[in-house]
């Protein structure tokens, strides 16, 4: 049974996701791709242990601590070059950037293959469906210009302002 819940934050309400072992999804009301597919009018309102473990990350990560995504339990239901993408974004340093090209080149890297495009990057990271959680914030372009994020590019500024990332 899938299950959501609202949680309050300083930069606008989330909506969290899960079934009683994962936490499936985070997201801004109004950004993009917004429940990744999910028809969450068919999940309960409610709690999970899911649901309680992400609302206290979430408090520790806008409170200034550094939790790290592998404290929850997380499946993001996606592709499996999205899945690739997501695990390399689990890997970024709280505080720290990457660029969309770096993560192509470490994807490369791991398949010994040069087959991996920045742009491709670029979607899987648009549609991260654990927004915050999995830092797709942390991912800058290759002249370290801030491009877009599914919750809006005020929302990046802000998350990555908190992590102490000098603009």
């Amino acid at each position: 049974m899938l299950t959501t819940q609202t949680h309050a934050t300083p930069l606008g309400d989330l909506t969290l996701l899960s079934d009683d072992q994962a936490l499936l999804g985070v997201w801004f009301s109004d950004q993009k791709y917004f429940g990744a597919g999910y028809d969450l009018t068919q999940a309960r309102t409610g709690t999970t242990s899911p649901l309680e473990q992400a609302g206290k990350w979430l408090d520790r990560y806008f409170a200034g601590a550094a939790p790290s995504p592998a404290d929850l339990p997380l499946r993001p239901e996606v592709t499996a070059f999205r899945a690739s993408v997501l695990q390399v974004l689990r890997q970024v340093p709280y505080g720290t950037t990457i660029t969309y090209q770096q993560i192509a080149d470490q994807l490369d890297r791991k398949a010994l293959t040069r087959k991996h495009a920045a742009r491709a990057v670029g979607g899987a990271v648009g549609h991260n469906p654990l927004s915050i959680v999995i830092p797709c914030h942390r991912v800058v372009g290759s002249d370290g210009s801030l491009t877009g994020y599914a919750g809006g590019l005020d929302r990046k500024v802000a998350l990555l302002q908190l992590e102490g990332v000098v603009l």
